[in-house]
């Protein structure tokens, strides 16, 4: 080692190193320090591998699996063992990492015979196997056009065209064991790390478990999740009628100049869903009086009510709407969350008890004044709104806890509708690096937060774990409550979010906190091909997003 030295920083406190340690090294002194194993590092924000050699000064913030990256890699470095196990024990089957469920990822075994449990048994123990072999994970870099050769001759054209657009010179390969893959992100420093899994056999697939980031160190009970479930495969099925199951094949179609039949397509089937949920609301014999919608943040909840309310009307209904948010107690009543910030999304900070009285009367046929909330006063105005329901309204509620029950405790299951709409992304990069739906949305809400609320990207980005905890807490427990779900997702929309969310992105240097999700960011959408708005029309939940929107 050289005789220089270099001061680093971690946790506030100033060391002094020897040129060229690694952070594998130094994470060694701090490991008992944190929650669970140690996977990586942010040094001056940016992500590095533990392999990572330390030559200058820097503040430096190890990684383990309570942090959303660290799980990122966690996650990524377990995928890869699975591709590997899979192909040891099945040379033949194709594994295809698809969708989330259930404190885990839903995956794809194909060949020519139908998986079984004890298929599923063969490759877990596999997986154990190389995780306790700690076989080290090899990065390498070679040039695109080397990559793109390479996968065109051994048939992964999956691969080949995710990057035959590709305009990076060059492209990050790991080796382990002797198996070789293309991954969008970084790896542990080898299988040993991988200790906590599982695999669970669910047909026609298999389930990989593994930890949250709440408690790192065990599995979470599998809970089966059939809605959503069944939304992701119809979406699944339905891309690869179209023929764009991943980037590869929707980027084909923008460099063709067929985007704009895509695009038709994709609204048109987002207005058959929405049709056929207004048809389900008016069935004369299931006739129901409240609408309640529910999705997390960005999941174009306003315009699908919209839609939906289009819909209702063309069955001969009149839909009314009541916003939860005039239903807020006051402020001084307003519970607070762990920071001490008064906590909005909380079900405590609505007056449910006289939220039930006023359902209760509208569905009775009697008149009720709706409050007025003062968010500058934090209090209700001293007059509200009369409503009345008549034979032809539909009440439509949307709100964070309209798939909770004990918002609308007082009135029957049989009077009350509940969806669950949110972005599901239906394509993956390539069969072995899925798109997370919180992408989308974060996107989504980036662009939308800069276009109307005079809000940067990295205030949205900053703000967005906490979006993340409410809706953890708030609507995901309660997805599976839904009579219907909506993805609100479209095929073609990355491709139209990068125009207007990539600039807002590059302006954003290493000296922001959260540059690594940034860089992440960036790197995701440079995978797309830019598209034009032209097509898109004025009440497409996109619209919501980017602007031009009908409903607004």
């Amino acid at each position: 080692m050289s005789n220089n030295q270099i001061f680093v920083t971690i946790n506030n406190q100033r060391y002094e190193l020897e040129d060229s340690t690694t952070l594998l090294e130094l994470s060694k002194r701090f490991e008992k320090e944190y929650v669970s194993t140690i996977v990586a590092a942010r040094v001056n924000n940016d992500i590095k591998e533990l392999s990572f050699e330390i030559k200058e000064n820097a503040e430096i913030s190890f990684l383990d699996l309570t942090d959303e990256d660290g799980m990122r890699i966690y996650r990524r470095s377990l995928y890869f063992i699975f591709i590997m196990a899979v192909q040891d024990v099945f040379p033949d089957r194709k594994a295809v990492i698809s969708h989330p469920m259930s404190n885990g990822v839903y995956c794809e075994i194909n060949g020519k015979d139908e998986l079984s449990e004890d298929d599923v048994e063969l490759v877990e123990k596999r997986m154990r196997e190389i995780a306790a072999g700690k076989m080290p994970f090899e990065k390498k870099e070679i040039s695109t056009e080397s990559a793109r050769k390479l996968y065109k001759e051994s048939g992964k054209l999956d691969k080949y065209e995710v990057l035959e657009h590709r305009q990076k010179p060059y492209v990050t390969f790991y080796n382990c064991g002797g198996y070789e893959n293309y991954y969008y992100g970084y790896m542990v420093p080898d299988t040993g790390y991988i200790n906590c899994f599982a695999l669970k056999f669910h047909k026609p697939g298999v389930v990989i478990q593994f930890p949250s980031r709440k408690e790192p160190c065990r599995l979470q009970p599998f809970t089966e999740q059939k809605k959503l479930f069944n939304v992701f495969i119809e979406y699944k099925k339905w891309v690869r009628i179209l023929g764009v199951e991943n980037i590869g094949s929707l980027n084909d179609i923008v460099k063709a100049g067929e985007i704009g039949d895509l695009i038709r397509v994709s609204e048109a089937l987002h207005e058959k869903k929405i049709a056929q949920i207004a048809d389900k609301i008016t069935n004369h014999e299931e006739e129901k009086r409240i609408v309640l919608i529910s999705g997390p943040s960005s999941s174009g909840k306003t315009t699908f009510a919209n839609r939906l309310g289009i819909q209702l009307r063309v069955n001969g209904f009149i839909p009314k709407t009541i916003s939860l948010d005039n239903y807020f107690v006051n402020r001084d009543r307003t519970p607070l969350d762990e920071d001490g910030e008064y906590d909005y999304e909380a079900l405590e900070a609505i007056d449910v008890e006289l939220f039930n009285t006023h359902l209760s009367e509208l569905l009775n046929g009697s008149e009720v004044e709706v409050p007025l909330y003062n968010f500058e006063t934090g209090s209700r105005e001293s007059v509200g709104k009369k409503m009345v329901i008549r034979d032809n309204n539909i009440l439509v509620i949307e709100g964070i806890h309209g798939l909770n029950d004990k918002l609308t405790e007082a009135v029957s299951c049989e009077d009350k509708y509940k969806i669950y709409v949110s972005a599901l992304t239906s394509i993956n990069i390539d069969d072995h690096n899925r798109i997370p739906s919180t992408d989308t949305r974060i996107l989504r809400r980036i662009v939308r937060d800069n276009q109307f609320r005079g809000c940067s990207a990295i205030n949205t980005i900053n703000r967005w774990p906490s979006v993340r905890r409410g809706e953890e807490k708030n609507i995901f427990p309660f997805q599976e409550n839904a009579d219907i779900m909506f993805n609100s997702s479209l095929v073609y929309e990355l491709c139209l979010l990068k125009v207007y969310a990539e600039p807002l992105l590059l302006k954003l240097g290493p000296d922001n906190e959260r540059y690594s999700e940034v860089k992440r960011l960036i790197e995701f959408l440079s995978y797309f091909l830019p598209i034009d708005a032209k097509d898109v029309p004025n009440n497409s939940i996109v619209k919501e997003f980017i602007g031009g929107s009908c409903f607004f």
